[in-house]
């Protein structure tokens, strides 16, 4: 379901799942970079978020999940390498998950860390989204 995201053709990340955790690498390219030379906090968001998202998608078998919020501190700046995220959830009710990640950078640095609300949808999980 990952690789079948469009978005994940431009960020080229990896992922590793287990029930209740997720890894995703991105490595750090220049046409992530703003203008003073550090990648934008979008891709920040992307890898912490990804990693949250599918550790609650692990434990959820028949329905896509949903973010419904997600709060990020941004710590330190990265311009090369790679960013490795961890997520885990830390909560589960009947349909609400909220999950924590962090993301460091290749020295295994924190460079980011956050935390997201997810819920279960409507949409069943499917070859429609990607899901084998």
């Amino acid at each position: 379901m990952y690789a079948f995201a469009p978005t994940n053709k431009y960020y080229m990340p990896t992922i590793r799942v287990e029930e209740g955790y997720a890894e995703v690498v991105i490595a750090v390219r220049h046409d992530f970079l703003h203008a003073a030379g550090a990648v934008h906090g979008s891709v920040y968001f992307k890898a912490l978020d990804d990693a949250a998202f599918f550790a609650v998608n692990s434990l959820v078998d028949d329905v896509f999940v949903l973010t419904v919020s997600f709060n990020i501190y941004l710590t330190r700046p990265i311009s090369k390498g790679e960013m490795k995220a961890t997520g885990q959830v830390v909560h589960r009710s009947h349909r609400l998950f909220i999950a924590q990640s962090k993301l460091v950078d290749s020295d295994g640095r924190e460079i980011a860390w956050g935390s997201g609300t997810y819920m279960q949808s409507a949409i069943p999980l499917s070859p429609e989204v990607g899901y084998e």
